[in-house]
């Protein structure tokens, strides 16, 4: 009897440690089961090719999130990233890599400006976040005159090429990496979680930890720049108009992979997960034929049992 118990505890233990990822089994299964086109390779491409770029979103508003802040101009900012890219391409002559090196470091101004407001200003990551949104936006719509711009064919789009081997899904795969290993494995990331668990404890070690917290607001603009980039060559369109909600979708995933909105916890792979997890419902319902609206609803309902679910494991954990 004992034997069982203790066998039954380490599987109880096991599910609740890796909740996120049964999760995703889970509905992977069921979504193979409700469609016989979800299994299909096409769709399965579709889907990786579609997440690099709220991957990407995720991975940055984690790193936001693990400092106890929150980034809202991600989506704003993937806009200026898809239509500043376009608008060097098609309007200034530059080369498709030029022009993405500058709408870089347009984006890393922007998550400096955030970044600054929040560290030395004292401004709530809420409110500041909010101001650069609306800025970031206006800038998009500005410069595109709120006019697509299309793009010649062979030029951005060889990061969704197939001849190319596909290399946003390379490039995604690699930032996920750096990023895992860099909150894992280095003094920066350990850095970046204390400041979120305890930031006068950091401050009081001696550490300049506004550098920090600024640093991750670069950061997040920087992937979400690459992520409106990503966007602009799946679609062959610089667009200011693009990833309007966004940023609830990166928060949504950081929650659904088990981070804290209160700071100092949080995996970037579990992240990841929770895009996916996003991902595949969107597809699932997509390929039902399930309206448009309804689909809000389910998705919603879906967040609040995911994050329930990470609710009630950090009590069995406490307990």
């Amino acid at each position: 009897m004992i034997s069982k118990t203790r066998g039954k505890n380490k599987i109880t233990h096991f599910l609740l440690k890796n909740n996120t990822y049964v999760v995703f089994l889970i509905l992977f299964l069921i979504c193979c089961l409700a469609s016989d086109k979800f299994f299909s390779f096409l769709n399965l491409r579709n889907i990786l090719l579609q997440q690099c770029a709220p991957v990407l979103v995720s991975v940055g508003m984690l790193m936001v999130i693990l400092t106890g802040g929150i980034d809202l101009s991600v989506g704003s900012v993937m806009a200026v990233g898809s239509s500043l890219t376009a608008v060097l391409m098609v309007n200034n002559g530059f080369s498709w890599p030029l022009a993405c090196l500058v709408s870089l470091l347009v984006g890393a101004a922007m998550g400096a400006f955030t970044g600054a407001l929040v560290a030395y200003l004292r401004f709530q990551g809420f409110v500041a976040s909010l101001a650069v949104m609306t800025i970031a936006r206006g800038i998009a719509y500005t410069i595109t005159n709120a006019t697509p711009i299309n793009l010649e064919d062979g030029t951005l789009n060889v990061l969704t090429s197939k001849a190319y081997g596909y290399p946003i899904v390379f490039i995604a795969l690699a930032v996920i990496l750096i990023f895992a290993v860099v909150t894992n494995y280095t003094s920066y990331g350990r850095i970046v979680i204390a400041i979120g668990s305890n930031a006068e404890a950091v401050k009081l070690s001696g550490i300049r930890e506004k550098r920090y917290v600024m640093s991750v607001y670069i950061l997040s603009a920087v992937l979400a720049t690459a992520a409106g980039i990503f966007l602009a060559a799946r679609s062959g369109v610089g667009n200011s108009t693009i990833a309007e909600g966004q940023e609830l979708d990166a928060i949504a995933a950081c929650v659904i992979g088990g981070a804290s909105l209160a700071g100092g916890k949080g995996s970037v792979l579990r992240t990841v997960v929770g895009a996916f997890i996003l991902a595949l419902i969107g597809n699932i319902m997509n390929l039902l034929a399930i309206p448009t609206y309804p689909q809000k609803i389910i998705m919603g309902l879906i967040i609040i049992i995911a994050v329930l679910m990470q609710v009630l494991t950090d009590r069995r954990k406490n307990n």
